[in-house]
Parts: structure tokens; C-alpha cells; sequence
């Protein structure tokens, strides 16, 4: 049975900037007095109801504690966001994280709303962050775009209903909200620790399916049995379906943000398949620190045609003209270069993220990565290269660029022969005696038959060619020869032989 789901939305913006105080606003209750400085401790889940067009709608809120758990998230192939929420301060307009988060959605496809907090301050200044975020792809609706930005004040409250209004307009507009629900539960943990009284507790998303109090469930490596199941107010659940957020007790241990989960028929099935991804998860581990992605790997994979990279370098000026310069190469229409992330500054366990979410290769121009940053890099199977001069980068990476090209071939014809006896063979079918007019005849060399000068079969191969009774592999012009062409019958005398083949085309 399919159901209308809630669309599922993550809400990032530069630290400071109102996140949580909006959410707080949304939901109508005080979370932000509960947390230290005001920034978010841990990824929450909550869903809210709102009414839209005279309808009851529910929306579920993933409050993340930075892009980088969003990213963390999708590295491991868990696809948990519909639409993403911008929040950028009107006073303080676009800074280094309002920017560092929109890669992030902008790299998981993710529908962007801009929510323009702080509107209510003085030296709030709305349309100049519309400005600046024109130059990141975000131009507003009324600039001539399709980003919906609205103007908000989470402390008095002005733009939370537009806002909300305009999340369920992105969804029904662009997202398919139709979940199966009849079925056993499958979904994304969100968050996890370990209770001092309760043992692993786990925020958990539904993304299909109905999850019920005595599942048995599997989670990454974990695996456990559903006790008890909670919502955002504390008060228990028996079930919940597809876009809830819960709370799940019963696990063995503590599963990790972003592992997906799915209810087993049984707690001995359930043990099987957690022992089993644990197994796959220590293997793809080994694999991914012998293994780095790197410019090399783009040059032989033909099947990936899109080079995904991260920028950073030491002043803004060298980044900028670094992005252009590669934005500027031409190597043909079958393949593309994305920037996807640049920045000013030493390479981050952010861009690490990123980059292996996205297999993306990260370039420090006359800047490195903390020992720490590089030991993670490692481990999660991500280049990082390194330039201090600008052409060598250039350089390289248009040499990646043609290594994503699929080949050209061209055909070349090798020689003709024209048929002058035919003799019949019990073991190789007909057997044209012929001579060869020009170029050389190769065995095994793909052969057409030509008639007068048109052409009466194109699929043949030389599959024997003798000189009186030797085997050749080939033979030249001038020189007489036996040719079979398996079980083809249709030769006269007087046909031509050619023999051609494919070679790559070199390219400029």
C-alpha cells in the first residue's frame, strides 16, 4: 500500500546563524534554552503538523549539528534529505560555512530553500544576501530563478508559516513523497549513544515500511530486538511509518550515524546479517586503505565521466583563478569538470568528507592538511594532491579529463584480393584462391565482401589464409593466397576481398 510520506528536511547554515532558534520557532518549544551557547549538541529528529492549503501536513526536521554529519551520512550511502534548508543571518550575510553548506547540499542534489533569518535586526539586509548568492548557483524567484528565499525572523516569529508553506511547495513540486507502508521497515539511524540506564538508544528515519515494538532489527553491525520506541516528546510508540523519527531501544550496541536499517523475520536472522555487514564493513575498510581514488583512476575509467573536485589554496585570489583556469579547459562535450567545493585555508576533515561522499579528488594549492586530516584522508580513501604552481595543476588535470574520454575508433582498411578459383573444403567451407591487389591480408582480420564495386557482406573475418599448403598470418601484395571465410558460401569468382580494422583515434 503506498502512502503520502512527510518530506524529510535538513536545516544547515553557518554556525550562530539561528538554526536551531528557527527550529525552536517552528515547533513551539524550548529547545535552545537546554543547549550550551546555543549550538546544536546532537542531531535531533522531530516532526511537526502544519496546515497547507486547508490540509493537516506533517514535515520531518533533521536538526544536524553541521553539514558535515549530513555528508558523513551520505558517504555511507544513506540518502536521508529531501530538501535542505539554507539559514543565512541578513546581518551577517554569506560566510565561509553558509557557503561550505551549500556544496554540501548542492554536491547530494538536494533541493535548496534559503531561509533569511535575523530580519528583525538592525543592518539586516535581505536582498544582499539574495546578491551573494547568486554567484553560488541560488538565484531567487524573483531575480529570474527557482530558489525560493524567505525573508524570517525565528525571535518574533514573521516568515515561519511562508516558510513552512514554501518547504511542502518544493516537495510536491520536485519529490516523489509516496512510501510503501505494509511492509517490514527499512530506514537510516540518524544518531545513536549509550544510556548509562537504557542501554544503546538510536534515532532512527522510516523511510519505507511500519516499524513495530518487537521487531527484530538490524543496523549497520548492530542488531537487537525493538523495546521500546519513542518520539521527539518522550511519549512511547507502538509503530511508525514511513519519514517518523524514533527513538529505538533494544539494540546489543550502538550503531553509527548513517548506517541504514531493516527489520529481520527473526533475532537469529537478524545476528546473521549484522555478522555479515560487519564482515563487508571490515573488508571495504582494507579495500579503501589499499585503494585511493586518484587522477590515475579517472584516466583508465572510462565510466566515469564527470571529475568532482575540491579547491582549496592560501588566499582567495589564487583559488579563484585556479577554478577558472579549470573551468576554462575544453576537452569535448562527453566530459565535465564540477568544482564542487572551494575554500581559502588548510584542508579540513570536512573536505575529506565531502570528497569521499562525492569521489571527488581534493587539490591544496600552497596549502596541506593537518597530520590528523591526512591520516583520515587515508583512511577514507581520498587523494589529496598538492601544487604550489598553478600550470602543473592545470596541466594534470586536463590530462584526467581526456583519460575520461570514451575512445574514438576509425576505420582502416588493410588490403583487398580479388577472388580468382574457388576451391571447396570439407574442414574450412569455400576456399577463394585470390591475389592480393594491394596492402595485406591478415588472418583473423575482419573482411567484407565486395561485387562490382558494392559491397555484399560486411560481417566476415579471415578465419584461414594459406601460401600454396602453409599456413601464413599474413600476405602481401602481389603475392597469390587461399582465403576461408567460414561457413559464408556466396563467393564468386571475380569478388574482392577486403580486410580492414579499428584503430583508436588519437586526439588533439
Amino acid at each position: 500500500m503506498l502512502v503520502t510520506r512527510p518530506p524529510v528536511v535538513t536545516v544547515m547554515g553557518h554556525v550562530d546563524h539561528g538554526k536551531t532558534r528557527m527550529l525552536d520557532a517552528i515547533r513551539q518549544t524550548e529547545v535552545v534554552k537546554s543547549e550550551a551557547g546555543g549550538i546544536t549538541q546532537h542531531i535531533g529528529a522531530y516532526q511537526i503538523h502544519h496546515t497547507h492549503d486547508g490540509v493537516d501536513r506533517a514535515i520531518t526536521f533533521i536538526d544536524t549539528p553541521g553539514h558535515e554529519a549530513f555528508t558523513a551520512m551520505r558517504a555511507r550511502g544513506a540518502k536521508v534529505t529531501d530538501i535542505a534548508v539554507l539559514v543565512v543571518a541578513a546581518d551577517d550575510g554569506v560566510m565561509p560555512q553558509t557557503i561550505e553548506a551549500l556544496n554540501h547540499a548542492q554536491a547530494a542534489d538536494v533541493p535548496i530553500v534559503v531561509a533569511v533569518n535575523k530580519v528583525d535586526k538592525e543592518g539586516a539586509n535581505p536582498d544582499k544576501v539574495r546578491q551573494q548568492l547568486t554567484e553560488y548557483n541560488l538565484v531567487a524567484e524573483e531575480y529570474g530563478g527557482d530558489t525560493i528565499f524567505v525573508n524570517v525572523s525565528a525571535k518574533t516569529g514573521e516568515g515561519i508559516k511562508e516558510l513552512i508553506d514554501s518547504i511542502l511547495l518544493t516537495a510536491d513540486a520536485v519529490i516523489d513523497l509516496q512510501a510503501v507502508a505494509d511492509d517490514d521497515a527499512r530506514g537510516v539511524a540518524i544518531e545513536a549513544h549509550l544510556d548509562r540506564g537504557r542501554g544503546p538508544v538510536a534515532t532512527v528515519l522510516v523511510q519505507r515500511g511500519t516499524l513495530k515494538v518487537g521487531d527484530a532489527i538490524v543496523a549497520g553491525g548492530s542488531f537487537g530486538r525493538v523495546r521500546a520506541m519513542l518520539d521527539e516528546h518522550g511519549e512511547n510508540l507502538t509503530e511508525a511509518g514511513p519519514s517518523r523519527p524514533v527513538q529505538v531501544l533494544g539494540f546489543t550496541s550502538v550503531p553509527s550515524a548513517g548506517d541504514t536499517f531493516l527489520v529481520a523475520s527473526d533475532d537469529r536472522t537478524a545476528r546473521q546479517i549484522a555478522e555479515k555487514r560487519q564482515a563487508a564493513e571490515r573488508n571495504a575498510q582494507l579495500a579503501k586503505a589499499r585503494k585511493k581514488v586518484s587522477l590515475e583512476d579517472f584516466m583508465e575509467q572510462s565510466k566515469i565521466s564527470t571529475l568532482n573536485l575540491i579547491l582549496k589554496g592560501d588566499v582567495s585570489g589564487s583559488v579563484e583563478a585556479l577554478e577558472d583556469a579549470l573551468l576554462q579547459l575544453d576537452v569535448g562535450a562527453e566530459v565535465d569538470l564540477r568544482v564542487i567545493h572551494r575554500g581559502v585555508g588548510a584542508i579540513t576533515k570536512s573536505d575529506i568528507t565531502l570528497a569521499s561522499a562525492s569521489t571527488a579528488v581534493v587539490i591544496g594549492y600552497n596549502v596541506k592538511p593537518e597530520p590528523q586530516t591526512a591520516i583520515f584522508a587515508d583512511q577514507e580513501g581520498v587523494e589529496v594532491r598538492f601544487y604550489s604552481v598553478i600550470y602543473q595543476a592545470i596541466d594534470e588535470i586536463e590530462l584526467s579529463l581526456k583519460g575520461l574520454l570514451k575512445p574514438e575508433y576509425e576505420e582502416v582498411v588493410l588490403g583487398n584480393a580479388e577472388i580468382r578459383e574457388i576451391f571447396k573444403s570439407s574442414k574450412f567451407g569455400n576456399i577463394a584462391g585470390s591475389i592480393v591487389l594491394d596492402g595485406i591480408i591478415r588472418r583473423n582480420g575482419k573482411a567484407r565482401l565486395l561485387r562490382g564495386g558494392e559491397l555484399v557482406v560486411d560481417n566476415l573475418s579471415i578465419e584461414s589464409l594459406k601460401r600454396f599448403k602453409d599456413d601464413a598470418t599474413e600476405v602481401r601484395e602481389g603475392f597469390e593466397c587461399g582465403i576461408g571465410v567460414g561457413n559464408y558460401k556466396d563467393v564468386q569468382i571475380g569478388d574482392v576481398v577486403q580486410v580492414f580494422e579499428m584503430r583508436e583515434k588519437k586526439r588533439a
